[in-house]
């Protein structure tokens, strides 16, 4: 989660508080809208289990037919 904090503050320019606001709004958001069962896996990818944010990347991209 860490690294989406800082991915978002260094593409927004949003200090540090308001990135993680930002990214947490935009983590429920997708867990809101993906299957049960996907939210859980987006929960341990955030925590660093599978690869960090170039593994959700993937996994998202897969999600919507982009490879």
């Amino acid at each position: 989660m860490d690294e989406l904090i800082q991915m978002v503050a260094a593409k927004t320019g949003l200090p540090a508080d308001q990135a993680k606001s930002a990214a947490e709004a935009v983590i429920a958001f997708l867990k809101d809208k993906l299957p049960a069962g996907l939210g859980g896996q987006l929960d341990g990818l955030l925590a660093g289990g599978g690869g960090g944010l170039g593994n959700i990347a993937e996994t998202l991209g897969g999600l919507f037919g982009k490879k």
